[in-house]
């Protein structure tokens, strides 16, 4: 491992310096820091919060946002203007201070998206750099952010109010995941329904049992019931029509509620106006309330926080500006209101609940005088649901329905936890359980002889041998492992379909969609897993194929449309068009049987749905299982047949879901199902690295490849310079990564070390142009969010009328003009939580000093394992990454899933020994 010699020279981007070579090396010695929690979350409980769901100073739970986690529009009311804006991950950044009119705000002292920074790869022994942690530009935060006022346009007038009434993708997608639980609920509820006896035959069995109820019923005689009729012509059987594959959901056949009418919009202006709310509001208050928003508005202001962005005070202002003498603290309304909203700010932290007493205590400390009166009104109107979860004492046995009964008899009381929560999260962790429990519970399809499956798994050997004999006899199984770990799946893959099983992998991100794809081509030609020194890339080919790299990552080696196209067909096979038979994937990955979870839940890739709507397969293995929400969890499995087989296989140190729950680390904390754990680790210095990460320590590597290179640096200035040289000079030429195959990955969006800022020197350097598209220009490299906490990298191809049109992973995109501000950014640089799920040949972390109270470990092993070949780190933070590899684990998230889950797992063991009974 190298580290860059220091400087004295401070530069800014654009002026010339001594370049960076990665040859040069030294490590500094580790150190502690006091450890201390972002200034201005106020939490309610401790918690990791999704990146870039930031909702200004005082969020209710504290810890890293989820990227993408939540979409804020601002809001002002009286002094106020919004204090969060809507960014183009979906993320909400703040900066400690409302601008009025403008919808911006600083957080005090918050990183913007949650997500901690890192330093040095250090050992002891050695000099620490002379690189001073001084605050960024806004203060003692890294996160200064902008926001955006809702319905606003970008810098070049790219928005209107009145382009809504077009449905976007992300709407589109959202309203098929809406369509998808309604037909769940509906299955779930005729199969709990009374079921009349003989309503399930058909044909002649239907009219058999008609003829004998005739005749018992004495309607008819049993001679003119039974005489067989005359016979009739025999007749050419029509051939059934064959199930047709769903599409790729459009906007115009997704059933969403429709757009507010002009009048709707106009009324709530006036609202608005009238309450000293900015009017950019209304078309978000008018989709939101729908008909009569505007007399539900002026009936209860505190509607008003339904809107993202908008906060308590700034609701309390509308409403003493409506209301007047009638605005109270006490005001039943009020209550209410601000226990969904502190119920919503959870939710973007990454908890599905909240315990009472800390919900009564957030609500008592925003100004409610009666906590607990406020949360029963919310209760008894159904806008939260309450649950009392049963809590087992250390060493207890597990809780059976007769040690239930015999609580009953002898008076004795469990103690119980109760936990608030929103209902679509409720609903959510209650299907995810009653699903998996169908999978744990049934005996999985019979495919094929059990000489199959033993043969595979004898074939493969190791863990991967383990993993084929799990599936073969569970319907659920569990999977962990690093990078090189990917190849156990793939040899599953490979053995199931090759035993006849209609095997599929979901991948979380196109990018690793590519590069999984590219592994089972490998392994289907009998290589085996590439090369142990160079892992599989994101783009799609193992790293020491020249070609294969300089072609993947998303096209990105050439100029929009044309050059990257090119690339993208050679990291994928011949790429694609959206909406094609191809489902919208590159034709690499739909015949190797890989697609996004995303695109299998709406039907734009995967095998499409049987008659009864499941998903046509019989194994679904799904690749970084971490990043399931428990909403798109629920929506998986309850898309399974009976007899699939489900594989979950992740790295459990990276971080969470961007959405709420953790699904991948409460199942393995369950223990309900198999649980294989790769023993293949990850190769070379990086890997050694990684995995020294994973466990906590942060050790001295031998990269004598210069595989990890230190460049320490005094300031954030001297940060962004450094980041250009690397990007653009060095690292393409000691390391052989063009430009073009690295990736930039800092802690938030904001700060003079953010996103924002590297991106714009990034493209000054490696794109200039004048930004005539809304900020961008043909050739950029963008990071665009269709749904918060989904991100694609991409290219922007052109634009015109319709939009700014991208080329994301062999897919052609547009995206209105509405759209462009909210959804799109440059992605030269990356968060890590925009970052997870796919891996570049290069990556260069960049660690501005402002950021270091915000490290963890989740963050800096996920930011450091996205680099596949070579990892400079630009040094700010001094001894600060040691203590947080050592000390900062994954904050906590309140989920009710393992209670859930111990339950359903004692109802079955309680069956099995009554079915034994019963036989015995």
């Amino acid at each position: 491992m190298s580290t860059e010699p220091e400087t004295t020279q401070k530069a800014g981007p654009g002026s010339p310096d001594p370049e960076v070579d990665p040859a040069t090396a030294r490590n500094p010695q580790e150190g502690t820091p006091d450890e201390g929690r972002v200034p201005g979350d106020e939490a309610v409980t401790g918690g990791e919060a999704a990146e870039g769901a930031g909702t200004g100073g005082d969020a209710v739970p504290q810890g890293e946002a989820a990227e993408g986690a939540g979409t804020g529009s601002g809001a002002g009311s009286g002094a106020g203007a919004a204090d969060s804006g809507a960014e183009a991950d979906g993320s909400t950044e703040t900066d400690g201070s409302a601008e009025a009119g403008s919808g911006r705000v600083s957080g005090a002292g918050g990183q913007d998206s949650g997500e901690g920074s890192e330093a040095d790869v250090e050992s002891a022994g050695r000099g620490a750099p002379e690189a001073g942690a001084e605050g960024s530009a806004g203060g003692s935060g890294a996160d200064a952010g902008e926001g955006s006022d809702a319905g606003s346009g970008s810098g070049a007038d790219m928005g209107t109010e009145g382009a809504a009434g077009k449905m976007s993708e992300a709407e589109a997608e959202l309203a098929a995941q809406r369509a998808e639980r309604e037909r769940i609920e509906r299955r779930k509820a005729e199969k709990k329904g009374p079921i009349e006896s003989g309503a399930k035959l058909s044909g002649r069995a239907a009219d058999l049992l008609a003829a004998v109820r005739a005749v018992e019923s004495g309607e008819k005689p049993a001679a003119a019931v039974f005489t067989p009729p005359e016979p009739e012509p025999a007749q050419r059987r029509a051939a059934p029509e064959p199930v047709r594959r769903p599409g790729p959901v459009t906007a115009e056949a997704a059933a969403v509620p429709a757009a507010p009418t002009p009048e709707t919009v106009q009324a709530v202006r006036q609202v608005l106006a009238a309450g000293g709310a900015p009017e950019s509001l209304a078309l978000p208050v008018a989709t939101a309330l729908g008909e009569g928003a505007a007399d539900r508005l002026r009936a209860d202001p505190w509607q008003l926080l339904h809107i993202a962005g908008v906060r308590p005070e700034q609701a309390d202002g509308f409403a003493r500006a409506l209301l007047g003498a009638e605005s109270r603290p006490d005001d039943e309304r009020r209550g209410r209101a601000f226990t969904v909203w502190l119920l919503e700010q959870a939710a973007l932290a990454g908890h599905t609940s909240l315990e009472a007493p800390a919900l009564t205590a957030a609500l008592a400390q925003r100004g409610v005088p009666d906590a607990d009166a406020a949360l029963q009104s919310a209760l008894a109107e159904g806008e939260a649901l309450v649950f009392q979860d049963a809590l087992e004492e250390p060493g207890a046995p597990a809780p059976t329905p007769e040690a239930d009964g015999d609580e009953e008899e002898t008076g004795e009381e469990r103690p119980v936890r109760v936990l608030v929560g929103l209902e679509r999260y409720a609903l959510a962790e209650e299907s995810l359980a009653d699903g998996l429990a169908r999978l744990i519970n049934s005996a999985p399809g019979e495919h094929g002889p059990a000489e199959g499956w033993e043969e595979a798994a004898g074939a493969a050997r190791g863990s991967a041998g383990e993993l084929i004999r799990a599936v073969s006899g569970h319907g659920l199984v569990l999977h962990t492992g690093g990078e090189a770990a990917r190849a156990e799946p793939a040899r599953l893959l490979a053995g199931a379909r090759a035993l006849g099983l209609r095997a599929w992998a979901a991948a979380h991100s196109p990018l690793g969609r590519d590069g999984f794809t590219e592994l089972l081509r490998a392994t289907a030609a009998g290589e085996g897993a590439p090369d142990a020194g160079r892992p599989p890339q994101a783009g799609g080919g193992p790293a020491g194929h020249a070609q294969a790299a300089q072609a993947g990552q998303a096209g990105q080696a050439g100029q929009a449309g044309q050059a990257g196209q090119a690339g993208q067909a050679g990291q994928a096979g011949q790429a694609g068009q959206a909406g094609q038979a191809g489902g919208g994937v590159p034709g690499g990955a739909e015949s190797h049987a890989v697609a996004t979870v995303a695109g299998l839940l709406s039907g734009a890739e995967g095998p499409g749905r049987d008659a009864d709507g499941a998903l046509d397969l019989d194994l679904l293995v799904v690749l970084d299982a971490p990043q399931l929400d428990v909403e798109t969890a629920a929506l998986l499995v309850e898309s399974l047949p009976d007899g699939a087989r489900l594989v979950l296989s992740g790295d459990p140190a990276v971080l969470w879901s961007a959405g709420p729950g953790r699904v991948f680390a409460d199942l393995l904390a369950a223990r309900v199902c198999p649980h294989i754990a790769s023993r293949l680790p990850d190769p070379g210095p990086l890997g050694e690295l990684v995995s020294g990460i994973g466990v906590g320590e942060l050790t001295q590597v031998a990269a004598p490849g210069k595989e990890v290179v230190i460049v320490p640096v005094r300031d954030a200035g001297e940060a962004v310079h450094r980041t250009v040289q690397l990007v653009a000079d060095s690292v393409p030429r000691a390391i052989g990564v063009p430009a073009e195959q690295t990736v930039v990955i800092t802690p938030g969006h904001g700060g003079a070390a953010g996103t924002r800022v590297l991106n714009a020197a990034l493209k000054e350097r490696l794109n200039p142009g004048p930004g005539r598209f809304g900020g961008f220009d043909p050739g950029d490299r963008i990071a665009y969010s269709p749904v918060p906490g989904r991100t694609l990298p991409g290219r922007v191809v052109t634009a015109d009328a319709e939009g700014l049109h991208l080329s994301c992973s062999g897919v052609r995109v547009v995206v209105p003009r509405e759209r462009v501000e909210a959804s799109v950014r440059h992605g030269w640089a990356l968060t890590a939580h925009q970052a997870v799920g796919g891996r570049w040949p290069a990556a260069v972390v960049v660690l501005p000093g402002d950021a270091a109270q915000a490290l963890s470990r989740p963050w800096v092993y996920t930011a450091f394992s996205r680099a596949g070949r070579h990892l400079s780190v630009v040094h700010g933070v001094e001894q600060a990454l040691p203590r947080a590899v050592a000390e900062v684990p994954a904050r906590e998230r309140t989920t009710r899933l393992p209670l859930l889950l111990a339950a359903q797992a004692a109802q079955a063991a309680q069956a099995a020994r009554s079915e034994e009974r019963a036989e015995a």
